[in-house]
């Protein structure tokens, strides 16, 4: 009868000389002595321990692990009934010991291989540590949208997760080449360098976008000096030049390196460093799409934005704009001043409303403003201005309309005068000094709708101190007060310009869009323009009397 290998109830109750059959066992079986001396092995267990040496003892002896469960088994026999089995590493397999009966001549022990479950976990937790790192690479890159910030985080992470140092190239920018370098536990550090790629193996063909070159491929020995970073712990023991894949295009390279004290990196490793890659060329290429995209969009916005407004031959401009969605900073309203060439010349002012809101309005707008700066030598003709205006839009893709005022602006001694003219717009207001609010007498058809424009032009004078303002409709269409539902409208606005007579344009436009905010509260509105003509109550320093002054 063969016996179980398992532990008795008590270690003395089975003596081991009861039979030889632990020697047929298909696995390793070691008899120790009370001094852990090896005393008999069956034949499956005499080669592994002769090939053993773990630097603790003799070869041929029992590994550490071994011989402290036997001390300990030993030690205890008569306290301890059971011990749990000990597990431990021969080489390069594992074992679980399960100790037999305790005799006077030693102890039985039978070594059950669990090589294979021991990696088989090992391999799913570093796959899980993988996944969770992927994970968290994937939302830290992406979290950032600039692209040195992108690079910094891209070459930290890889230096913490993969490597003792990484390196990061960029494209090149004419013969220079941005490489943010790292190492494990220090900051980012970007320089600019002008390099021959093809002195490290496989960077070439990386910044290129080709498939990797396999790291056992590359000899670290003939990296050139600036690819190992000032501080690297010693030589270069194993390299890995991975490509980072782009949108269409590479966006770059990554360089591991990892030090000869080192183990080199295994396949398993490189394919998780070559994923790693991937991932950060994609936040990478999405960081430098977005630049690309948000330095078009300022380019364009600094065409589309109205004009800072300031004082012009002798004449104060003040101007207000507010979009109609507070994320967005251009839309349908606008207006613009076109100085003339001297005091002499006419200034030109221009205020409209684009049907519609945001994007679309907005592209119209700058239509129109273009068109009209291009009719600046025929500024004078209100009429033809339009009529040209009205033609252009009117052959266009858009549907849109839009209304307009047009102001020619020119001085005379102290005062301004003014020739008005409106297409389908609110006529502008004047702001007298004593606290009138007069409507000009101009009115006219919009643009871009009808085949011909029909406008009547008004002449104004300003005294000093006086103001005409014009502005659209998001003014006085500004929904809001006590219950939400209710217009700003135009007798509020009038009302509002009386309390601002005598006052700078400047105040008049922030006092006019300010009341409108507050009307509206938190409810959302128009487009919202307004602009400021005013004759200075004094004189503008150097300005000459102009001999066309009203006596």
């Amino acid at each position: 009868m063969t016996p179980s290998p398992g532990s008795p109830a008590h270690p003395r109750d089975t003596d081991v000389r009861t039979g030889p059959t632990w020697k047929d066992a298909p696995y390793p079986v070691v008899v120790l002595d009370a001094k852990g001396t090896v005393v008999d092995l069956n034949p499956p267990a005499r080669p592994m321990l002769a090939d053993h040496h773990d630097g603790a003892g003799p070869r041929g002896a029992v590994p550490a692990w071994l011989a402290d469960a036997h001390r300990i088994l030993t030690d205890e026999a008569n306290v301890t009934p059971a011990v749990p089995p000990a597990a431990g590493a021969i080489g390069d397999r594992f074992f679980e010991a399960h100790p037999g009966p305790l005799t006077d001549e030693g102890v039985v022990w039978w070594l059950m291989e669990d090589t294979g479950r021991r990696r088989a976990e090992t391999s799913l937790h570093r796959a899980r540590e993988q996944a969770e790192t992927r994970a968290m690479v994937s939302s830290t890159l992406l979290a950032s949208l600039n692209v040195p910030r992108c690079t910094e985080v891209a070459t930290q992470l890889a230096a913490e997760h993969l490597a003792d140092a990484a390196l990061l190239v960029l494209p090149p920018v004419g013969r220079r080449h941005t490489v943010t370098h790292a190492l494990r536990g220090g900051p980012a550090k970007h320089t600019s360098r002008q390099f021959d790629a093809r002195d490290v193996p496989g960077l070439a063909e990386a910044l290129q976008g080709f498939p990797p070159v396999p790291a056992r491929w590359i000899d670290p020995g003939a990296l050139p000096e600036w690819v190992v970073p000032e501080g690297f712990g010693g030589p270069v023991g194993s390299v890995i030049v991975a490509p980072l894949p782009g949108h269409g295009v590479s966006a770059g390279a990554l360089i591991l390196l990892r030090a000869a004290t080192e183990r080199t990196f295994t396949p398993d490793e490189e394919a998780f460093a070559r994923l790693f890659a991937a991932r950060a060329g994609t936040a990478l290429s999405a960081a430098r799409l977005y630049s690309e995209q948000s330095a078009i969009t300022t380019t364009l916005m600094r065409e589309l934005l109205p004009p800072t407004l300031e004082s012009r031959h002798g004449v104060d401009y003040a101007g207000r704009y507010r979009a109609a969605s507070d994320h967005e900073r251009i839309g349908g309203d606008f207006y613009d001043v076109h100085p003339g060439a001297d005091a002499s010349q006419e200034t030109f002012v221009v205020l409209g409303d684009v049907a519609g809101k945001g994007l679309e309005a907005a592209v119209l707008t700058g239509k129109i403003r273009n068109t009209l700066h291009a009719l600046l030598s025929l500024a004078s003709d209100h009429q033809q201005v339009l009529t040209l205006l009205n033609g252009a839009l009117l052959s266009s893709h858009h549907t849109r309309f839009a209304t307009l005022v047009l102001a020619s602006v020119g001085r005379e001694g102290r005062r301004v005068r003014l020739r008005l003219t409106s297409a389908g717009h609110m006529p502008p207001l004047i702001v007298r000094a004593d606290g009138r609010v007069e409507e000009s007498a101009t009115h006219g058809t919009l643009v871009g709708a009808l085949p011909s424009v029909t406008v009547r032009t008004a002449e104004e004078v300003l005294e000093p101190g006086e103001t005409c303002l014009l502005y659209t409709d998001g003014i006085t269409e500004a929904r809001g007060g006590p219950l939400g539902d209710e217009l700003f409208g135009e007798r509020r606005l009038r009302q509002a310009l009386v309390e601002c007579a005598g006052m700078p344009g400047e105040a008049i436009v922030e006092r006019v869009q300010m009341l409108a905010a507050q009307w509206l509260g938190g409810g959302g509105h128009d487009d919202m323009a307004v602009l400021a003509i005013s004759a200075p109550r004094t004189a503008p320093a150097g300005a000459g009397e102009d001999p066309r002054r009203d006596t």
